[in-house]
């Protein structure tokens, strides 16, 4: 996962007090965040309804008993008017855990526009699924990653040959005791996400139109990364999509190349340029995934080409092996971390 001592690393003891952070390939805020850490504006824009959600929730200000005063008030609105049906749904969550997700999703898809509600969606998409634990349940799913869903097909056998149950969640504790450790320390509200697609120049434009970008600091999809979406079914699910797998990847960085990929990061990196300052600076930590056998210094080297920056410092950033790979959990066999660079431009 994209770690936030890169982009703290980035910004600390470099950013000026009244620079302004852009990521157009937010993900889940990592950059934004840490930008609201140091008290800098930042937009994040991401095309993954998923990604814009969690993003969200880091941006706003709320108390844990607010939170929880909003779970109490949902779930005592009654039962929800649609719930999931089938095998997989009965083996991931307990029949009562389930309705009560339902009537936590229904109610936030009618309306997700407080501070406390749009902190308690952040919260239930990461209790969504993950591990089961030995202290006490942290997730409402059976055994999963917690990184990415499984795909039902498989998950359905592994849980069927280990004979492992859904567990008997209590949903309020669960968001109470996230809500205490997220939120339990004020800080000021700065930032802003927006969802859509950061080819488009529009995405991109401040919602002050005399401010400037100082800083873009980011990480896009890796070459051959093109599966967020079915990867994150379940949580797309959650905010609004379908309760099966989508494998239709509009809005996304082209893969079918590692030209065609380049061109269209060129136009994310020439649309983030024209909404920059001069002499402002772009950081990309960059890499692929071990079934594309090319190499990401071309790639991103290609990106760049006549896109308004000029590469000053390209820095090999080593692998994530060092920490623990969630994907290890559920593979067969494991999987070898590729190499990852940080590279440095200055807008010209």
């Amino acid at each position: 996962m994209f770690p936030l001592e890169f982009p703290l690393g980035v910004l600390s003891g470099r950013a000026r007090k009244g620079d302004r952070v852009l990521d157009p390939f937010c993900g889940r805020g990592t950059t934004n965040f840490a930008a609201r850490i140091l008290g800098l504006k930042s937009l994040g824009v991401d095309s993954s309804a998923v990604a814009t959600a969690i993003t969200a929730a880091k941006l706003v200000t709320t108390t844990a008993e607010s939170i929880v005063g909003e779970t109490r008030q949902m779930l005592a609105t009654g039962e929800p008017k649609r719930v999931p049906r089938g095998e997989f749904w009965c083996w991931s969550y307990d029949r009562r855990v389930l309705r009560a997700l339902c009537t936590l999703r229904e109610a936030l898809l009618e309306d997700c526009s407080t501070p406390s509600r749009i902190a308690l969606r952040g919260i239930l998409l990461g209790a969504l699924h993950g591990p089961l634990q030995k202290t006490f349940l942290s997730y409402f799913s059976n055994q999963c990653p917690r990184t990415y869903a499984p795909k039902p097909a498989y998950a359905l056998r592994y849980w069927k040959k280990r004979k492992m149950k859904p567990p008997r969640v209590d949903v309020i504790d669960v968001i109470a005791r996230r809500a205490i450790r997220y939120y339990g320390a004020s800080c000021k509200p700065i930032g802003a996400v927006r969802q859509a697609d950061s080819r488009s120049r529009e995405a991109l434009k401040p919602s002050n139109p005399r401010a400037r970008f100082d800083w873009v600091v980011t990480s896009p999809p890796y070459y051959g990364m093109r599966t967020y979406i079915p990867d994150q079914w379940l949580r797309n699910w959650f905010v609004g999509g379908p309760d099966g797998i989508d494998y239709i990847n509009l809005d996304q960085v082209a893969h079918s190349s590692p030209e065609n990929f380049a061109a269209d990061l060129r136009l994310v990196w020439a649309n983030a340029a024209a909404f920059c300052a001069d002499q402002a600076r772009l950081v990309v930590r960059f890499g692929s995934i071990t079934t594309r056998r090319i190499n990401p210094i071309d790639v991103v080297r290609d990106s760049l080409r006549e896109s308004g920056w000029r590469i000053a410092t390209l820095r090999n950033a080593g692998t994530a092996t060092a920490g623990k790979r969630q994907a290890d959990s559920f593979l067969r066999a494991t999987s070898h971390a590729v190499i990852e660079y940080d590279v440095w431009a200055v807008r010209h």
